[in-house]
């Protein structure tokens, strides 16, 4: 399949829009629920017909469009550290694990098993969130280098907010990998960071 520059945008949008929201709740204790919901979703998407179609639609990573754009943006006073620290580590880890077939596999069926349960609990419940963010605890968060989340310590000890930020890990690497797989590199960007913020000024203008 051949990807064009709109479809390495949308995946690049997905990594920073993981790494936002993780922020977001490490040092608020809140995030916008429905970018949360559109990334978290991703990870259960399997058989889709086009790039965008992960994340429902342009809504649904419209708050990565605007965090990307900031972030590439050298003169925007909204680029944050912990989302560039995030992304870069996102990047590295998605790295490592497509180097181990086996993990990769095992987070594969554990999230189609979620999938097929979804009939009891529904994408937004606790219980399906704790399930997303046990599949990170026993595979990504068992490599180096850890993401090491800071932010407030009342919001990052409340159980709900862990098991959230964890599946929102676990949204970035499957974004990382998606964008690898469109034919994104951080070289690639390097060369073309221009380009990104082209197509996410104008994807986020459709909203």
């Amino acid at each position: 399949m051949t990807y064009s520059q709109e479809d390495r945008t949308i995946a690049l949008a997905g990594i920073f829009q993981a790494a936002s929201l993780v922020k977001d709740i490490a040092w608020h204790g809140k995030s916008n629920q429905a970018a949360v919901e559109s990334s978290i979703e991703s990870l259960l998407q399997f058989d889709v017909p086009d790039v965008i179609s992960i994340y429902g639609n342009i809504t649904g990573i419209v708050h990565g469009l605007r965090v990307l754009q900031n972030q590439l943006d050298n003169h925007s006073p909204e680029r944050n550290a912990d989302v560039t620290r995030y992304v870069v580590t996102l990047v590295h880890l998605q790295k490592k694990l497509t180097k181990n077939p086996e993990m990769l596999t095992g987070i594969s069926d554990k999230l189609e098993q979620i999938k097929s349960q979804l009939e009891y609990f529904d994408l937004s419940h606790p219980n399906t969130i704790s399930k997303i963010a046990e599949v990170y605890k026993t595979t990504i968060s068992t490599m180096q280098p850890k993401i090491i989340v800071e932010g407030e310590q009342v919001y990052l000890s409340n159980n709900d907010n862990a098991d959230k930020i964890r599946a929102l890990l676990l949204a970035g690497i499957r974004a990382s990998l998606l964008w690898q797989q469109t034919g994104g590199s951080r070289l690639q960007l390097l060369f073309s960071r221009k380009k990104y913020l082209s197509v996410a000024k104008e994807l986020s203008n459709k909203i």
